[in-house]
Protein backbone atom coordinates (compact mmCIF):
# COMPACT_ATOMS: atom_id res chain seq x y z
CA UNK A 1 0.00 0.00 0.00
CA UNK A 2 1.32 3.44 -0.96
CA UNK A 3 1.81 5.99 1.81
CA UNK A 4 -0.94 8.59 2.05
CA UNK A 5 -0.08 12.26 1.75
CA UNK A 6 -0.88 13.23 5.34
CA UNK A 7 1.12 10.27 6.71
CA UNK A 8 4.02 11.18 4.45
CA UNK A 9 4.00 14.84 5.54
CA UNK A 10 3.83 13.85 9.20
CA UNK A 11 6.85 11.62 8.64
CA UNK A 12 8.66 14.60 7.06
CA UNK A 13 8.06 16.50 10.31
CA UNK A 14 4.97 18.54 9.45
CA UNK A 15 2.75 19.04 12.48
CA UNK A 16 0.05 21.29 10.96
CA UNK A 17 -1.69 19.00 8.46
CA UNK A 18 -4.47 21.38 7.42
CA UNK A 19 -5.21 22.99 4.05
CA UNK A 20 -5.51 26.52 5.50
CA UNK A 21 -2.81 26.20 8.15
CA UNK A 22 -2.89 27.40 11.73
CA UNK A 23 -4.63 30.69 10.86
CA UNK A 24 -7.78 28.89 9.70
CA UNK A 25 -7.71 26.67 12.78
CA UNK A 26 -7.34 29.71 15.04
CA UNK A 27 -10.31 31.40 13.35
CA UNK A 28 -12.46 28.38 14.15
CA UNK A 29 -11.26 28.11 17.74
CA UNK A 30 -11.71 31.82 18.44
CA UNK A 31 -15.29 31.73 17.15
CA UNK A 32 -16.05 28.69 19.31
CA UNK A 33 -15.46 30.63 22.53
CA UNK A 34 -14.27 27.50 24.33
CA UNK A 35 -14.33 27.63 28.14
CA UNK A 36 -12.62 25.39 30.73
CA UNK A 37 -15.95 23.69 31.42
CA UNK A 38 -16.43 22.67 27.78
CA UNK A 39 -16.11 19.06 26.65
CA UNK A 40 -14.43 18.83 23.25
CA UNK A 41 -14.17 15.93 20.79
CA UNK A 42 -11.60 15.84 17.98
CA UNK A 43 -12.38 13.35 15.22
CA UNK A 44 -9.30 12.21 13.27
CA UNK A 45 -7.04 13.58 15.99
CA UNK A 46 -3.91 12.10 14.39
CA UNK A 47 -0.83 12.92 16.53
CA UNK A 48 -2.83 15.08 18.96
CA UNK A 49 -1.48 18.47 17.80
CA UNK A 50 -4.82 20.30 17.89
CA UNK A 51 -5.97 18.53 21.06
CA UNK A 52 -2.88 19.72 22.88
CA UNK A 53 -3.31 23.26 21.54
CA UNK A 54 -6.93 23.37 22.73
CA UNK A 55 -6.18 21.98 26.21
CA UNK A 56 -3.25 24.34 26.75
CA UNK A 57 -5.11 27.38 25.48
CA UNK A 58 -8.51 26.82 27.11
CA UNK A 59 -7.92 24.39 29.97
CA UNK A 60 -10.76 22.11 28.91
CA UNK A 61 -11.18 18.35 28.55
CA UNK A 62 -10.57 16.98 25.04
CA UNK A 63 -11.20 13.46 23.74
CA UNK A 64 -9.57 12.38 20.47
CA UNK A 65 -10.63 9.55 18.19
CA UNK A 66 -8.80 8.08 15.20
CA UNK A 67 -8.64 4.79 13.28
CA UNK A 68 -4.85 4.90 12.93
CA UNK A 69 -3.35 3.17 15.97
CA UNK A 70 0.18 4.30 15.07
CA UNK A 71 -0.99 7.94 15.07
CA UNK A 72 -2.75 7.39 18.40
CA UNK A 73 0.45 6.00 19.93
CA UNK A 74 2.23 9.16 18.83
CA UNK A 75 -0.63 11.24 20.28
CA UNK A 76 -0.29 9.44 23.62
CA UNK A 77 3.46 10.15 23.63
CA UNK A 78 2.84 13.83 22.86
CA UNK A 79 0.19 14.10 25.57
CA UNK A 80 2.53 12.50 28.10
CA UNK A 81 5.37 14.86 27.15
CA UNK A 82 3.09 17.81 27.79
CA UNK A 83 1.84 16.28 31.08
CA UNK A 84 -1.77 16.68 29.97
CA UNK A 85 -3.06 13.20 30.82
CA UNK A 86 -5.65 14.72 33.17
CA UNK A 87 -7.18 16.73 30.30
CA UNK A 88 -6.62 14.61 27.20
CA UNK A 89 -7.48 11.06 26.18
CA UNK A 90 -7.60 9.19 22.86
CA UNK A 91 -9.55 6.18 21.63
CA UNK A 92 -9.45 4.05 18.50
CA UNK A 93 -12.72 4.34 16.61
CA UNK A 94 -14.65 5.41 13.53
CA UNK A 95 -16.33 8.71 12.68
CA UNK A 96 -19.26 6.66 11.36
CA UNK A 97 -20.01 5.10 14.76
CA UNK A 98 -18.76 7.40 17.50
CA UNK A 99 -18.70 5.56 20.85
CA UNK A 100 -20.34 8.43 22.74
CA UNK A 101 -23.79 9.29 24.03
CA UNK A 102 -26.11 11.70 22.24
CA UNK A 103 -25.56 15.40 23.07
CA UNK A 104 -22.37 14.73 25.04
CA UNK A 105 -19.99 17.38 23.60
CA UNK A 106 -19.94 21.17 23.39
CA UNK A 107 -17.48 21.23 20.50
CA UNK A 108 -16.55 18.75 17.75
CA UNK A 109 -13.38 19.42 15.74
CA UNK A 110 -12.71 17.62 12.45
CA UNK A 111 -10.00 19.06 10.24
CA UNK A 112 -8.92 17.85 6.79
CA UNK A 113 -10.97 14.63 6.91
CA UNK A 114 -14.36 15.29 5.31
CA UNK A 115 -12.56 16.05 2.04
CA UNK A 116 -11.38 12.43 2.03
CA UNK A 117 -14.90 11.01 2.47
CA UNK A 118 -16.77 10.27 -0.74
CA UNK A 119 -20.48 10.78 -1.35
CA UNK A 120 -22.70 9.38 1.39
CA UNK A 121 -19.74 8.88 3.74
CA UNK A 122 -19.66 12.65 4.29
CA UNK A 123 -23.32 12.47 5.31
CA UNK A 124 -22.69 9.50 7.64
CA UNK A 125 -19.95 11.37 9.49
CA UNK A 126 -21.90 14.63 9.73
CA UNK A 127 -24.92 12.77 11.08
CA UNK A 128 -22.74 11.40 13.88
CA UNK A 129 -21.21 14.82 14.66
CA UNK A 130 -24.71 16.28 14.90
CA UNK A 131 -25.81 13.43 17.17
CA UNK A 132 -23.04 13.79 19.76
CA UNK A 133 -23.19 17.61 19.91
CA UNK A 134 -25.36 19.37 22.43
CA UNK A 135 -27.93 21.81 20.99
CA UNK A 136 -26.07 25.09 20.58
CA UNK A 137 -22.76 23.25 20.37
CA UNK A 138 -20.40 23.88 17.49
CA UNK A 139 -18.76 21.81 14.76
CA UNK A 140 -15.40 23.09 13.51
CA UNK A 141 -14.35 21.67 10.12
CA UNK A 142 -11.50 22.66 7.81
CA UNK A 143 -11.29 21.25 4.30
CA UNK A 144 -10.34 21.67 0.65
CA UNK A 145 -12.68 23.76 -1.50
CA UNK A 146 -13.15 23.93 -5.26
CA UNK A 147 -12.69 27.41 -6.68
CA UNK A 148 -13.68 26.01 -10.05
CA UNK A 149 -17.36 25.64 -10.94
CA UNK A 150 -16.96 23.52 -14.10
CA UNK A 151 -17.89 19.90 -13.20
CA UNK A 152 -15.47 18.49 -15.79
CA UNK A 153 -12.58 20.47 -14.34
CA UNK A 154 -13.65 19.47 -10.81
CA UNK A 155 -13.51 15.81 -11.83
CA UNK A 156 -10.01 16.29 -13.25
CA UNK A 157 -8.89 18.06 -10.07
CA UNK A 158 -10.29 15.26 -7.89
CA UNK A 159 -8.46 12.66 -9.94
CA UNK A 160 -5.20 14.63 -9.88
CA UNK A 161 -5.35 15.37 -6.15
CA UNK A 162 -6.26 11.77 -5.31
CA UNK A 163 -3.24 10.57 -7.29
CA UNK A 164 -0.89 13.15 -5.75
CA UNK A 165 -1.74 12.27 -2.14
CA UNK A 166 -2.54 8.56 -2.61
CA UNK A 167 -6.05 8.73 -1.20
CA UNK A 168 -9.44 9.31 -2.80
CA UNK A 169 -10.77 12.82 -2.21
CA UNK A 170 -13.96 14.75 -2.92
CA UNK A 171 -13.70 18.49 -2.26
CA UNK A 172 -16.83 20.60 -2.66
CA UNK A 173 -17.53 24.20 -3.63
CA UNK A 174 -18.24 26.76 -0.91
CA UNK A 175 -21.96 26.39 -1.54
CA UNK A 176 -21.61 22.61 -1.64
CA UNK A 177 -19.93 22.47 1.77
CA UNK A 178 -22.52 24.77 3.32
CA UNK A 179 -25.45 22.81 1.89
CA UNK A 180 -24.00 19.43 2.88
CA UNK A 181 -23.33 20.47 6.48
CA UNK A 182 -26.58 22.35 7.00
CA UNK A 183 -28.63 19.27 6.07
CA UNK A 184 -27.72 17.90 9.50
CA UNK A 185 -29.26 20.55 11.76
CA UNK A 186 -26.44 23.11 11.53
CA UNK A 187 -26.15 26.78 10.65
CA UNK A 188 -22.78 27.42 8.98
CA UNK A 189 -20.44 30.42 8.64
CA UNK A 190 -17.41 30.15 6.35
CA UNK A 191 -13.91 31.54 5.98
CA UNK A 192 -11.92 30.62 2.89
CA UNK A 193 -8.67 31.45 1.14
CA UNK A 194 -5.48 30.12 -0.41
CA UNK A 195 -4.26 26.67 0.52
CA UNK A 196 -1.07 26.94 2.59
CA UNK A 197 -0.31 23.27 3.30
CA UNK A 198 2.76 23.11 1.02
CA UNK A 199 3.20 26.80 0.28
CA UNK A 200 6.74 27.72 1.48
CA UNK A 201 5.64 30.85 3.39
CA UNK A 202 2.78 28.80 4.85
CA UNK A 203 5.14 26.07 6.03
CA UNK A 204 7.41 28.66 7.62
CA UNK A 205 4.45 30.39 9.30
CA UNK A 206 2.94 27.14 10.63
CA UNK A 207 6.10 25.28 11.60
CA UNK A 208 8.67 28.00 12.36
CA UNK A 209 12.16 28.20 10.88
CA UNK A 210 13.47 25.09 12.66
CA UNK A 211 10.43 23.02 11.73
CA UNK A 212 10.45 24.20 8.12
CA UNK A 213 14.14 23.32 7.78
CA UNK A 214 13.49 19.83 9.18
CA UNK A 215 10.66 19.26 6.71
CA UNK A 216 12.63 20.41 3.69
CA UNK A 217 15.73 18.44 4.72
CA UNK A 218 13.67 15.26 5.01
CA UNK A 219 11.71 15.97 1.83
CA UNK A 220 14.87 16.32 -0.24
CA UNK A 221 16.24 12.94 0.80
CA UNK A 222 16.41 10.59 -2.18
CA UNK A 223 13.73 8.23 -0.87
CA UNK A 224 11.27 11.11 -0.23
CA UNK A 225 11.99 13.54 -3.05
CA UNK A 226 9.67 12.11 -5.72
CA UNK A 227 6.56 12.06 -3.55
CA UNK A 228 7.21 15.48 -2.08
CA UNK A 229 7.81 16.97 -5.53
CA UNK A 230 4.64 15.36 -6.90
CA UNK A 231 2.54 16.83 -4.09
CA UNK A 232 4.26 20.23 -4.16
CA UNK A 233 3.89 20.58 -7.94
CA UNK A 234 0.21 19.63 -7.90
CA UNK A 235 -0.71 22.14 -5.20
CA UNK A 236 1.41 24.86 -6.82
CA UNK A 237 0.03 24.26 -10.32
CA UNK A 238 -3.60 24.28 -9.13
CA UNK A 239 -3.44 27.04 -6.51
CA UNK A 240 -6.02 29.10 -8.40
CA UNK A 241 -8.48 26.21 -8.54
CA UNK A 242 -8.20 24.75 -5.02
CA UNK A 243 -8.29 26.55 -1.69
CA UNK A 244 -9.29 25.94 1.91
CA UNK A 245 -12.59 26.47 3.68
CA UNK A 246 -13.12 26.67 7.44
CA UNK A 247 -16.75 25.89 8.33
CA UNK A 248 -18.03 27.09 11.70
CA UNK A 249 -21.34 25.28 12.23
CA UNK A 250 -23.74 25.74 15.14
CA UNK A 251 -25.96 22.81 16.12
CA UNK A 252 -29.59 23.89 15.99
Amino acid sequence: MRETGHTFLARMGKTKLRPGGIDATNWLLEKAKIEPSCKVLEVACNMGTTMILVAERYGCEVVGIDLDEAALEKARENIKKKKLEDKLSVVNGSAFALPFEDASFDVVINEAMLTMLIGEDKERALKEYSRVLKPGGVLLTHDVVFREEDPKVQHELMAGLSKAINVHVEPLTLAGWKETIEKHAFRTEQKHGDMTLLDPPGILHDEGAKGALKIMTNAMKKENRDMFTTMFDFFHDHAAQLGYVANFSTRL
